[in-house]
């Protein structure tokens, strides 16, 4: 049986993203995102704050790093992941984010430029060009993008 886990939310950012680099040298990127719900219960309005916790891996976690501040309304794609440890104290405490597949920042009331970053292998290294017969610099072969058009 397959089931669905994605969740997407709209939301600020409530602090600045930091990047961190895991033993093997992997990108993670941390960051909070805040989400408020407006509505009126017997003639009053009455605003719920929601927080949630982001985690980004590889080169998305880079490029949230560089492009996104706290303040910046973001849109945030991903799967929901539970984690759970114990305190020093011998509690157990467990701990639901998000693990984001995409991050965006919101367009509704900002506008963005967008610059494309050049494609990085697994170990975030650019692909090497080398000069093709006659001298002139061969392209390197096009990136899969599996099921996904390129922009």
């Amino acid at each position: 049986m397959a089931f669905d886990n994605t969740v997407s939310i709209v939301g600020n950012v409530t602090r600045d993203p930091e990047l961190r680099f895991t033993p093997s040298g992997a990108p993670v990127c941390t960051f909070g995102v805040a989400w408020n719900r407006r509505y009126e219960r017997g003639g009053e309005q009455v605003e719920e704050v929601s927080f949630f916790d982001v985690t980004c891996w590889r080169s998305l976690a880079e490029n949230v790093a560089e492009s996104i501040t706290k303040g910046t309304r973001v849109i945030v794609y991903g799967r929901l992941d539970q984690r759970s440890w114990d305190t020093p104290e011998g509690e157990r405490r467990s701990k639901v984010e998000i693990v984001a597949d995409e991050v965006a920042p919101s367009l509704r009331w900002a506008s963005a430029q967008v610059n494309r970053n050049e494609f990085r292998e697994g170990n975030g290294t650019a692909p090497r060009r080398t000069a093709a017969p006659g001298g002139s610099p061969a392209r390197s072969a096009a990136p899969s993008y599996g099921d996904e058009e390129p922009f």
